[in-house]
């Protein structure tokens, strides 16, 4: 079992961190948590987004990714703004595919782009962060 984190933020609201096995079934448990620090937000209203977000980085850290674990981060920079974020031990940047028609995969990142305020990829000494941020209404 993984333990979850809670960290304090200048916004006075908690961030919230789990470390997950690198597998697809984790997935499920980051949107668990996802959905639960949002509730706790009152921002309920962005779940639905963020459930599809979360779940694609999730899969692109499982597929792209080394070692046996990855951390999954829900943050709130402002009152209305929500920061999600997977951590992996890869330094390899994230790249928007060009699905087809007929495609099974490939668009995952053009969905978070196209839900998500922002998003991005932040390079740590070991590995990477990809982020998006969704903005609640005010």
């Amino acid at each position: 079992m993984m333990a979850m984190t809670t960290t304090a933020h200048p916004t006075g609201c908690p961030g919230y961190s789990e470390s997950l096995p690198r597998e697809p079934e984790s997935a499920a448990l980051a949107r668990r948590l996802v959905r639960t620090s949002l509730h706790a937000w009152g921002l309920d209203l962005l779940a639905a987004d963020a459930a599809v977000i979360i779940t694609e980085l999730v899969a692109n850290s499982v597929r792209h990714a080394r070692r046996e674990s990855i951390r999954v981060t829900v943050e709130r920079p402002a009152e209305y703004r929500v920061r999600l974020g997977v951590v992996d031990f890869s330094k390899q940047r994230p790249v928007r595919g060009t699905a087809g028609p007929e495609d099974e995969a490939g668009r995952g990142l053009v969905l978070v782009e196209a839900l998500a305020a922002e998003w991005g990829t932040e390079l740590l000494p070991w590995g990477k962060r990809v982020w998006a941020e969704l903005e609640g209404e005010r």
